[in-house]
């Protein structure tokens, strides 16, 4: 019955067949119509979000780029000004890492003893030797925003300085089956980034061991809570936990990018002893980590010059700046040293710590250095001359364990960790000063060579030859970096042996980009974990997403163009020769790249700069006006002044931290002065004394003769006036 049924089941004529298929063939049509047109749509919103990504980046490198013109300039001060010349005395001390150089001196300047921790005192109370509560509390103290005393930080410094003088200039780790490690980049100060690490990973342990890649600090408001707590997570796990320098470890970079006034805002008593110690501390930081002798992982990347022996071998912590290679100051016959003044031990030469490092290329004891033991100096006394002597046996065994020279104790009574001001540098330092650099500041390219890095303003551009012949050289197969902000946390490039990661989700504005980290096993396969820190950001959609950043990138772009708006004018009237007020849109295009130099693809990004352009001509004069910036009115009488500090508002405030050498935040109107003179040398101009003086009366508002640096620097900020529309 069942199959009588199924025959007798109604089937469908011809003209049935016929009306079915119509619909059907119709659906087909606009289902492709539909992805099109969702294809189309996507890919414009991924040229606005390229075009805004490249405004981004482009306006971030620029400001690298001066950061070290104006250092190079203080350089130039510094090597062709007489000692006695006002200008180099306003610098000087930013060459000079410390005034006390030898360890002992060191440990009596940093001696947290004497401060005192209140009652009234509400946030973690740490013991020492530290331990993995001890982190754990001060971690969810940083949480609630709670900050450690004055008198920990000392103190969690002082143990980290300690433990990094032990460690090699690379680091040398082992994963396994049972024991994966984690990678992380760049975080600059995002703390939120590094909780949220620590949240989906798990905490550092000796079964979960982290390589942190550099740039710990600047930009974020938090760099000094994640510097304590991965120092922290160091003393506890010192053979788990590796931390690797960035181009952000320098006390010079920090001046302009935020890490100085964060520290010295929260420890306005103890904030020059903190930033004094962590200068030492940053130059003794590792410059590389290997893992399983075959992934080199650096911050920046490499050059045609690179090589891992002679980065092995070299004293790191003499480059406390790497903006400027260190200057030898030569012994006289009596052990002193020329022009010090000061009586030295001199019975050791520079060279005398030069460190006879393995090949990592040399495979009789693959094992060896990888076994040395890393315990943390706890166990060592605190007191005195029985700490310094502790010290120094605990240095001397750990350099014959990796078969370092051993002469480093005879040296160690020469200021070898200053930044001297005098002298000149040798051929060595320079060459060595170059291999930092490089492996620092980096960036890779897409064709091959490699050349100076003209963008950032340091280190180079190497290519995928360059990446072969390194890493072929050193029996590596993989050069995992940081030091670039990418849209998904990571890339690849140069035939998957260059991967770049970056751990500091919505680094540029929330929905800009994802943050991301490595874990790796013992295949040495990278696996990728992403996230966003700002539920904000995983509440928007797409198109949000795009258009939050892409209005935030065009606002920091119209600052530029409103900065250089003289320039502008008068590249715009290179091609108006009548003076019509008129141009094409290609020579606005061709002018607005001159002046700024971002290399930006200016044409595609003109229906959001320019709101009328008839037949491709702009009215350049009506569009200057239209900008939407304000600025403050001060009361001075060169208003072209006004134009110099907003162009040069980085700069000016990075001079300002300079002369504020009590870093009370306040300066004289002579020094105010004075720090306008150094921006006029920089720039190659003429300001009055008057103009000076007419700004620096308008800007004392108590009328105290002093200059709030903070003020002064919020009061000429520029503002869009497109966000409060």
């Amino acid at each position: 019955m069942g199959c009588g049924m199924g025959k007798s089941r109604i089937q469908p004529n011809k003209c049935d067949r016929v009306s079915i298929s119509v619909p059907a063939a119709t659906a087909i049509r606009a289902a492709l119509l539909i992805q099109r047109w969702y294809r189309q749509y996507v890919a414009r919103l991924e040229m606005r979000r390229r075009c805004t990504w490249n405004i981004f980046q482009s306006i971030e490198y620029a400001g690298e780029q001066d950061q070290i013109k104006l250092y190079h300039f203080f350089g130039f001060l510094m090597d062709h000004f007489t000692p006695a010349s006002s200008e180099r005395n306003l610098i000087s001390h930013i060459f000079r890492e410390n005034e006390v150089c030898r360890d002992a001196d060191w440990e009596r300047y940093f001696c947290y003893k004497d401060i005192e921790v209140p009652h009234s005192y509400c946030g973690p109370h740490l013991t020492f030797p530290m331990t993995f509560c001890g982190v754990s509390k001060l971690m969810e103290a940083f949480k609630l925003k709670q900050q450690l005393h004055a008198r920990y930080v000392l103190q969690i410094l002082g143990e980290t300085w300690r433990l990094l003088r032990i460690l090699p200039n690379i680091n040398h780790v082992s994963v396994c089956h049972t024991k994966e490690i984690t990678i992380c980049g760049d975080l600059h100060g995002q703390l939120e980034d590094l909780l949220l690490i620590f949240y989906k990973n798990g905490l550092p342990s000796c079964e979960k061991p982290y390589v942190f890649n550099g740039d710990f600090v600047d930009r974020g408001k938090n760099s000094l809570e994640i510097l304590l707590i991965l120092f922290g997570f160091l003393l506890v796990y010192p053979n788990e936990v590796h931390l690797n320098r960035g181009n952000h470890e320098d006390h010079i970079v920090n001046l302009r990018y935020g890490f100085t006034k964060e520290v010295l805002g929260k420890y306005r008593v103890h904030g020059k002893k903190i930033l004094k110690l962590l200068q030492k501390i940053f130059s003794w930081l590792p410059l590389a980590t290997v893992i399983n002798h075959k992934v080199l992982v650096v911050h920046g990347g490499i050059s045609d010059s690179t090589d891992l022996d002679t980065v092995a071998r070299m004293d790191r912590h003499r480059y406390v700046s790497v903006l400027r290679p260190p200057k030898v100051i030569r012994p006289t016959l009596n052990g002193n040293r020329a022009g010090s003044g000061k009586d030295e031990d001199a019975s050791g030469p520079a060279e005398g710590r030069r460190r006879r490092v393995r090949s990592l290329t040399n495979t009789s004891a693959p094992g060896q250095r990888n076994n040395i033991p890393r315990r943390s100096l706890h166990n060592l006394p605190t007191g005195g001359a029985q700490l310094n002597c502790s010290v120094e046996d605990e240095l001397k065994e750990r350099r014959r364990l990796a078969g370092f020279d051993q002469t480093y104790r005879e040296v160690k009574t020469l200021d070898s960790d200053s930044d001297p001001e005098f002298g000149e540098p040798t051929e060595t330092h320079g060459h060595e000063w170059k291999q930092i650099v490089d492996l620092l500041w980096s960036d890779p390219m897409p064709q091959n060579g490699c050349f100076s890095n003209e963008v950032r303003g340091g280190g180079c551009y190497w290519g995928p030859d360059v990446t072969e012949e390194v890493l072929g050289k050193h029996n590596l197969q993989l050069l995992i970096r940081s030091h670039e902000c990418k849209q998904d946390g990571y890339e690849f490039c140069h035939n998957r042996r260059v991967l770049t990661i970056f751990s500091a989700s919505n680094y540029y504005e929330v929905g800009s980009n994802r943050g991301a980290y490595i874990r790796m096993g013992p295949d040495l396969v990278p696996h990728f974990i992403q996230y966003q820190a700002s539920r904000t950001c995983r509440e928007l959609t797409l198109r949000q997403s795009v258009g939050w950043t892409e209005r935030s990138a065009l606002r920091a772009l119209r600052q530029q163009l409103f900065v250089h708006k003289s320039d502008l004018v008068g590249a715009f009237q290179e091609f108006d020769p009548n003076n019509t007020g008129v141009i094409s849109l290609r020579h606005w295009a061709t002018a607005t790249e001159r002046v700024l130099k971002l290399g930006l693809p200016w044409r595609v990004l003109r229906p959001q700069l320019i709101n009328r352009a008839q037949h491709g001509m702009v009215d350049y004069q009506q569009w200057i006006r239209e900008l939407s910036i304000t600025e403050p009115k001060p009361e001075v009488s060169d208003t072209s002044i006004m134009e110099t500090m907003y162009k040069n508002h980085s700069n000016l405030e990075t001079i300002f931290r300079i002369i504020d050498t009590d870093h009370s935040g306040l300066i004289s109107f002579e020094e105010f002065r004075q720090t306008w003179k150094l921006l006029s040398s920089h720039l190659k101009m003429e300001i009055s004394d008057k103009v000076i003086t007419d700004l620096a009366q308008s800007m004392d508002f108590n009328k105290d003769g002093s200059i709030d640096i903070n003020e002064f620097m919020e009061a000429f900020r520029l503002a869009d006036l497109s966000t409060h529309s």
